[in-house]
């Protein structure tokens, strides 16, 4: 059975630059493509059934439009286009719970000029069950599908299904993976109130170098094409960030546990959603 890449269409130049990502992604995979428009008000609020011809022209014109282009980008692709009836957010959690995979742009039509990252894009990436790429509006960094894959690796507890979704990507694409360890200094170092000293600086990193290392040892062995590049830095956040630059993709992790009230972002894959130059992946886990 073919396995579907599945793209939130909504017409915006950020959702654009989403399917064409989505469709090269999808042809690596040797998947099908999935186009999918969430349309609340297809109904007239009495029937529960939706007919075609309930869809607005806007709708049908806009999932026709993308589908005909990446057609002509990629004519060996087989595109599917729907239109579902839910909320943007809930509709696309349930078209994607049989994808392979999901991609949406960062901000849709109702977004701020000034958001980096739309209210539909952060809540799907918080409570998808599939993996999800956010991508940014077309002519940032990552759109041709070159450079390294970065992936945030937690050296004391690493993730097989990260690691797995980053080892795979960079192999689909012939390329190196950044593996990515952001460490913190014990507290007791905050409590002492002044420099660490060099000798056991040196020494720490050196043990979190080691602890990357034996994360990567699985990985590298069901990929031993891929080449590697073992990356220990203070601060996650900020190293996943920087690494962004002329990345092919970065790729983080999210528990899929609910913490406090639900489902949630972690810190560091907020912060990379918001920040990175790349098409960011976010890779339920646990």
């Amino acid at each position: 059975m073919t396995s579907t890449v599945l793209a939130g269409v909504d017409g915006s130049p950020q959702s654009t630059a989403a399917v064409h990502w989505a469709a090269a992604e999808a042809v690596r995979r040797g998947a099908s493509l999935r186009l999918v428009h969430a349309w609340p008000w297809l109904t007239d609020g009495v029937s529960s059934f939706a007919e075609s011809d309930d869809l607005p022209e806007a709708v049908r014109r806009t999932l026709a439009e993308a589908a005909e282009d990446v057609r002509g980008l990629h004519p060996e692709l087989t595109v599917e286009t729907d239109a579902v009836l839910d909320a943007p957010v809930d509709g696309l959690l349930a078209a994607a719970a049989e994808a392979e995979l999901l991609v949406l742009g960062s901000r849709g039509r109702g977004g701020f000029t000034g958001l980096l990252l739309g209210s539909v894009s952060i809540s799907v990436a918080g409570r998808s069950t599939v993996p999800l790429v956010v991508v940014r509006e077309a002519g940032t960094a990552g759109e041709s599908g070159k450079g390294e894959v970065v992936v945030g690796v937690d050296a004391h507890t690493p993730e097989p299904e990260v690691l797995d979704f980053a080892f795979r990507a960079a192999a689909l694409r012939g390329a190196r993976v950044r593996a990515v360890h952001g460490w913190d200094l014990p507290p007791v170092f905050g409590y002492a109130g002044g420099a660490v000293p060099a000798a056991e600086l040196g020494q720490l990193e050196a043990l979190e170098a080691e602890l990357l290392s034996l994360a990567l040892a699985g990985p590298r062995e069901r990929y031993p094409d891929v080449e590697v590049v073992e990356d220990v830095q203070l601060g996650a956040a900020r190293a996943l960030v920087e690494a962004s630059a002329g990345a092919a993709l970065v790729v983080v992790g999210r528990g899929r546990r609910p913490i406090e009230f639900g489902p949630r972002l972690g810190r560091v894959a907020h912060a990379v959603l918001h920040h990175a130059e790349a098409p960011v992946a976010v890779v339920p886990h646990g």
